[in-house]
């Protein structure tokens, strides 16, 4: 399995949620304060909700979810052969779940992630994996040997 990811800032998530569900008649799999994304199966589709202020209906990052961290490294490994830079991440705690992924640019600064979800997570309030719109700048944590939160100092973070 593997479905086109979109994930956009949204002023209310309530509003939102109540907007997505309806467009695609799909109630949200997961909601958290401040985030919530769907399982859509028909488009194949991961949209995810991340609320924020005075950003609302901007994107905040494109991906593809795929099935496994092998599909990751293939990835990773085919766009290193097209030319494009990337950075992986390993076991990040990002969007309530625990994830390998890489990234890679678009030719605009537009933020794509090709990730697997290794299992899920609770986010302490303000520990969510964001990408400012303003800046591309990232926050993001992994977990450390006891399960805990630590913040990642991969490249893509800062």
């Amino acid at each position: 399995m593997s479905r086109v990811q979109l994930a956009i800032n949204v002023e209310e998530l309530d509003a939102a949620i109540e907007f997505y569900a309806k467009l695609f008649a799909t109630p949200p799999a997961k909601v958290r304060p401040g985030y919530a994304n769907f399982a859509i199966a028909e488009p194949p589709l991961k949209l995810v909700l991340i609320e924020t202020p005075g950003h609302g209906g901007t994107l905040n990052h494109l991906g593809v979810e795929v099935a496994s961290t092998d599909e990751v490294a293939a990835a990773q490994a085919r766009l290193g052969r097209e030319g494009l830079t990337t950075a992986t991440e390993e076991g990040v705690a990002c969007c309530y779940a625990r994830q390998d992924k890489v990234w890679v640019d678009g030719p605009s600064g537009e933020p794509w992630e090709i990730y697997t979800v290794l299992e899920h997570v609770e986010m302490p309030a303000g520990q969510l994996r964001t990408v400012d719109p303003e800046t591309g700048a990232t926050c993001c944590t992994t977990l450390d040997d006891n399960g805990a939160l630590v913040p990642d100092t991969t490249a893509r973070c800062s």
